[in-house]
């Protein structure tokens, strides 16, 4: 039999995948790559669902630092955010999942690959440009986009075939990562509807507030409360404290590879602190040109990585700048934790670039006379003069 490898999330179509691939006569190899988001007993649960599906292998791949060190730092270096809403939850980890799985792949030798996405969405980009880039030779295989199947059709097969797992159930698809849970549903199929409460995987469990320190070393989360560990693990501990008070909701609307709108709703605690928190200690360490180059030099890196073009060396030579710009973004930054929100107090950093000695803002000067000022101001205003003489009456 000719060896397929799949990417199995245990999810309704990469269990189809599995079942109707081994049943074709595929020697079906499942790899899961954790991103983050699930504990020892979940791994468990879907190693064993996945031997119902007639696979010959299961392997479940720990790469939360990998995510960390190859894509989610960046994100923090670069604040970024799609639509100024969204921190790239799920996108941001499908490029992981990919090379991992391609990179198991061919360690096996396997001839084929195989995934589940439909052919409507992202990650059917995402997956087959990573696949065919590093592996051109293995063949990709994908049931669920070639048939056009719904739902149904796949719930149908799988009960026939002896696989029943209250498929219909599920009301919601959530998507855990160590980054931010995305959370789709019919209602993020409209344009007008929120998500419920209910729909949302943590509730508030606290109120009042609760106020966290979080220290900065050269952009990376370093500690949080004064506890040092590592930054996938402070994300971890961060998310914990403030998903308590169910902060970090929203439903974000974003333009897809393809072409067409989509709308899907995702809680991301930690993620949006991080990068908020992360946004106000630049906004005193770094100078004006530097915040305003990394604005849209972040913005491009956040579209390339959405649009699945992490393997371009553009993006190495992006994280190069974003990187160095990080030199002197050090220090605390206070956190409020609130029911649903959270509020950013200040910072402390011997980088803090309000320290200087020059003066303070529309109070006093120190560094420059009255004279000096006004001529300044009448240079800076020069090509404005010109501008308006030269077309005035025309």
């Amino acid at each position: 039999m000719s060896k397929l490898v799949i990417a199995y999330s245990g999810g309704l179509d990469t269990s189809y995948c599995a079942v109707s691939l081994s049943k074709v006569g595929y020697d079906v190899h499942a790899v899961s790559v954790n991103t983050g988001g699930f504990t020892s007993e979940e791994i468990k649960t879907i190693e064993s669902n996945a031997y119902k599906m007639g696979v010959s292998t299961y392997k479940n791949i720990d790469a939360i630092a990998s995510y960390y060190d190859k894509v989610i730092k960046y994100l923090i270096f670069g604040n970024v955010l799609k639509n100024n809403t969204y921190p790239l939850s799920v996108s941001a980890e499908r490029i992981i999942q990919a090379i991992e799985i391609i990179q198991y792949a061919k360690s096996i030798n396997a001839k084929y690959i195989a995934h589940g996405s439909t052919g409507a969405g992202n990650d059917q980009v995402r997956f087959d440009m990573i696949f065919q880039t590093l592996a051109p030779e293995i063949e990709i295989i994908t049931p669920i986009r070639d048939g056009k199947l719904t739902r149904q059709q796949e719930i149908d097969y799988l009960i026939e075939n002896g696989i029943d797992m209250s498929w219909n159930k599920a009301k919601y698809s959530v998507n855990k990562g160590l980054w931010g849970t995305s959370v789709g549903g019919e209602e993020t199929l409209t344009s007008e509807q929120p998500l419920p409460e209910s729909a949302y995987p943590s509730q508030l469990k606290k109120d009042g507030e609760e106020k966290v320190i979080l220290t900065f070393k050269k952009g990376e989360l370093a500690t949080v409360n004064g506890k040092a560990d590592s930054a996938d693990k402070n994300i971890e501990l961060l998310n914990d404290l403030a998903s308590a008070y169910a902060i970090g909701r929203d439903i974000h609307v974003g333009d897809t590879i393809v072409g067409i709108k989509g709308r899907v709703g995702f809680e991301a605690a930690a993620a949006l602190i991080i990068i908020r928190a992360h946004h106000l200690l630049e906004k005193h360490t770094l100078t004006k040109w530097q915040l305003q180059h990394k604005d849209y030099m972040s913005n491009f890196y956040g579209m390339h990585l959405h649009e699945g073009q992490y393997l371009d060396p553009v993006m190495r030579d992006m994280e190069a700048f974003l990187q160095n710009s990080q030199t002197n973004v050090s220090g605390d930054v206070t956190v409020t934790l609130k029911p649903y929100h959270f509020t950013l107090d200040g910072i402390s950093s011997q980088h803090d670039l309000m320290n200087a000695k020059f003066g303070s803002y529309g109070e006093e000067n120190k560094g420059w006379t009255a004279d000096e000022a006004k001529g300044f101001i009448k240079i800076v205003g020069n090509q404005n003069k010109i501008y308006q003489q030269v077309n005035s009456g025309l």
